[in-house]
């Protein structure tokens, strides 16, 4: 039994869901694929309205979740009208950390964090680079497999699994057992990523 777990890095309810997968991955092989939600004409520069329209949700992830979000965040980041959100950049570098180590989901929770809490820009590759060394990636490694990911194909292919799983957005998460997948709802579990472990591990 695996678990597919289509994610964005700047999608909040996937931070909101991060303790979760990263509980289960002790339990199942868990397979990330970035659904690339602000890419191409979906790049995002940050503005007042940006903020406006996201601050409201992060209160509620935080809420649900018991997720941190920072000050660094909501009164640095989200008032830095020279930062542009654009989710390839990120999905790059989670597909050169797993390229190279087999370590995709852990650079993906650093990433998370680097964003929601400490307020950095994920979309620019020389902090990608810090982040991928704070976790103890080979630089000169991950920069080669960063430049040839196949970012746009990889994105292709995620959407072309929401679609055929039946998600309906970020994050979604299914098990697929013998071929069959068959979507899990994280709602009722965040914020309790030993049950749902527990729960994933029953059902395997």
């Amino acid at each position: 039994m695996i678990l597919h777990y289509i994610y964005d890095p700047l999608c909040g309810w996937c931070y909101g869901a991060k303790p979760l997968v990263q509980a289960v991955q002790g339990v199942l092989p868990v397979i990330a694929h970035g659904g690339g939600m602000m890419t191409g004409a979906n790049r995002k520069a940050v503005s007042p309205q940006l903020r406006n329209y996201v601050m409201p949700h992060d209160r509620r992830i935080a809420e649900y979740s018991g997720q941190p979000f920072g000050e660094a965040y909501f009164e640095g980041l989200l008032r830095d009208e020279t930062a542009v959100f654009d989710s390839a950049p990120p999905i790059a570098a989670v597909l050169a950390a797993e390229q190279i180590a087999g370590r995709g989901i852990e650079l993906l929770g650093r990433l998370q964090t680097a964003h929601y809490v400490e307020g950095r820009r994920i979309a620019d590759e020389s902090v990608l680079l810090e982040l991928a060394t704070e976790i103890d990636l080979e630089p000169l490694a991950f920069e080669a497999a960063f430049q040839s990911a196949k970012t746009g194909q990889h994105i292709k292919d995620s959407r072309a699994l929401l679609a055929k799983v039946g998600g309906q957005g970020f994050p979604t998460l299914a098990l697929e057992r013998n071929g069959q997948f068959t979507l899990v709802d994280v709602s009722p579990w965040l914020g309790k990523p030993e049950a749902f472990a527990t729960w994933l591990a029953q059902l395997a």
